[in-house]
């Protein structure tokens, strides 16, 4: 039987370990703060640096470099904003399509970007990968879709049922061209697909001169008791 001292001392311990957490939790909470912080000032130096040069080539690598860091920091906003450590893809996809879409939409009534998705959380290692393959293809599609001032919507899409998930990103634009060269460098094929094998997802693309759809789906296969690994 316990003492009336034993039963205090398990309640002090019990109290000190939830102030151990929760300090543990302000301070990684922190500490997502100042790294997004931190990255969205890179991110405003390399869209300087973009906007000074004057090769074009150069000025166009640097802006990649600024959303894919953008892509990142806004990641970080998600994870602060989590007290588990889980990001809401919703948001988070949101958040990140503004921000493309603020550095390289000049005008918003010709060209659209939305997301649409539903309430699915997922962990921050996927979260980050599912944002780089968001952050590649919306680039590409508003750097390849409309070309001549054209106008035209990209869509963003991601759903999910237990283990099955799909993330599309689509647009209206003229299609990925039949230019070997020219539709290897649109697609950001390397990129994708390697993201893609990493999240255990297979990679559909569909084109045509109605425009262009990529999707990340991914089966879920349980593994069998008594199935080799």
């Amino acid at each position: 039987m316990l003492s009336v001292a034993d039963v205090t001392d398990a309640r002090i311990a019990e109290k000190l370990k939830e102030s151990l957490l929760r300090e543990k939790e302000v301070l990684l909470q922190e500490l997502h703060h100042r790294v997004a912080n931190s990255l969205q000032i890179i991110a405003s130096v390399l869209l300087q640096s973009a906007r000074k040069v004057s090769k074009e080539e150069s000025r166009l690598h640097l802006v990649d470099a600024h959303q894919r860091v953008m892509s990142v920091a806004a990641l970080q906003q998600q994870l602060a904003a989590s007290r588990l450590g889980n990001v809401e893809l919703r948001p988070y996809f949101t958040a990140l399509c503004e921000s493309i879409g603020a550095s390289m939409i000049g005008d918003r009534q010709k060209v659209t970007l939305g997301v649409t998705a539903d309430d699915s959380v997922t962990s921050a290692d996927t979260s980050v990968s599912l944002g780089l393959i968001v952050t590649e293809l919306v680039i590409n599609a508003l750097k390849h879709a409309f070309p001549g001032d054209r106008a035209g919507a990209i869509a963003v899409d991601y759903h999910s049922r237990g283990g099955d998930w799909t993330l599309s990103i689509g647009d209206n634009g003229v299609g990925i061209s039949k230019n070997p060269a020219n539709a290897k460098a649109g697609l950001g094929t390397s990129i994708v697909q390697a993201l893609g094998q990493q999240l255990g997802a297979k990679i559909d693309v569909a084109s045509s001169a109605a425009g262009t759809k990529v999707s990340v789906v991914h089966t879920y296969t349980p593994v069998l008791v008594g199935q080799a690994l």
